[in-house]
């Protein structure tokens, strides 16, 4: 581990600030880490390929090929879909089980013969036309838990734009809208989990140990990191794009303002000094979308490329020798110290080589 860490995370001193400064590793040195990551995942499958966690390390592959044309990448990403037949999960109303059609819609426009979306299509438009009237303010929030911004938006956007037709986008709208209006903290900028996480102001509410509001890291990551996505894919004349712009900024100035100083989001995000240890996935994502708001000039470089460089470098020293990406919290719901060096997911590599990938097209 020490090795790595002197390998990857190269830093100086900036004057009497004492502030760390990370570099940007070589495109060979990110190339080969990302690789090293994706080996071994394939090499240690975990979940159903169309649960919710593929889906979110499939669209890291997906991202992946895109910046390195790499083929292993694709022949994964073929693999997975032949397996599957091309089908994402059975619960056609949830969220998360459609995330792995991103990058089904992925392989459609990248030329793949063999890509299918018919069964994407059949989901999508069962969503929009099943029972309840869509206009009917009784009719229940499909996405309630912040996690679904990350899982359904971007499906909807991506295959509305594919196929030219806006009722997709403006159906993600409007569920998008929702998740918002129900969870988004407008006084610190960031997304409860889901309504139990919601601060009351009860003095017997959930709470940080610091007495602080709880905010789930990878949550927050799953949000941002999903904007990124949806924000690649949406038209620039789209009614509420400037929605999305705002939200997206918003965001990364909060997590820009509450980065611990060695680059790495903890898993509780106002309580960094009960979590010891940086957290991956949710870092990863993080990073992901700090980069891709630089390479997209929605984040000033100057500004947000020294916060960005710090956590890649830090997730760096994360990867253990034969590629596994440790420190990665496990399934749940809230922020958690039940993770290690050796504690790995796959959305956790999936983060991680979302972030790499939006570095190899970084500009000097």
């Amino acid at each position: 581990m020490k090795s790595i860490v002197l390998l990857v995370l190269i830093v100086i001193i900036a004057g009497f600030s004492g502030q760390l400064i990370a570099q940007k590793p070589s495109d060979k040195v990110i190339k080969k880490s990302m690789l090293k990551a994706y080996k071994w995942q394939q090499k240690n499958p975990k979940h159903a390929l169309n649960d919710w966690t593929n889906g979110a390390y499939y669209v890291g592959v997906t991202k992946a090929y895109q910046s390195t044309k790499n083929k292993a990448y694709q022949k994964g990403l073929k693999s997975m879909a032949e397996t599957l037949n091309w089908m994402p999960g059975k619960r056609w109303y949830h969220a998360d089980d459609i995330t792995i059609c991103q990058s089904f819609i992925y392989m459609k426009k990248d030329g793949v013969k063999e890509a299918n979306l018919q069964p994407t299509v059949a989901v999508l438009d069962q969503v929009m036309t099943e029972n309840y009237d869509w206009n009917d303010e009784i009719r229940p929030i499909y996405w309630w838990w912040c996690d679904a911004l990350f899982m359904g938006p971007p499906v909807f956007v991506q295959y509305g734009v594919l196929a030219g037709e806006q009722k997709y986008l403006d159906a993600s709208d409007k569920l998008y809208k929702e998740c918002y209006n129900l969870l988004f903290d407008k006084e610190d900028h960031l997304f409860a989990r889901d309504m139990r996480y919601q601060w009351k102001g009860d003095k017997d509410y959930m709470k940080e140990a610091n007495g602080k509001k709880i905010f789930w890291s990878r949550g927050n990551g799953w949000v941002i990191g999903g904007l990124a996505l949806l924000l690649q894919q949406l038209p620039e004349d789209y009614p509420t794009r400037e929605f999305y712009e705002d939200l997206f900024k918003t965001m990364a100035a909060k997590l820009k303002s509450i980065q611990p100083e060695d680059g790495m989001w903890r898993s509780s995000l106002l309580d960094p000094d009960s979590y010891p240890h940086g957290e991956v996935s949710g870092t990863g994502f993080d990073t992901f979308a700090f980069l891709w708001g630089i390479n997209n000039g929605l984040l000033e470089k100057a500004e947000y490329l020294p916060a960005a460089l710090k956590a890649f470098n830090g997730m760096m020293a994360c990867q253990q020798k034969n590629g596994m990406m440790g420190w990665v919290q496990p399934i749940g719901a809230d922020p958690k110290k039940n993770f290690s060096a050796d504690s790995w997911e796959v959305y956790g590599t999936g983060a991680y080589l979302l972030a790499g990938s939006e570095l190899l097209k970084l500009k000097e």
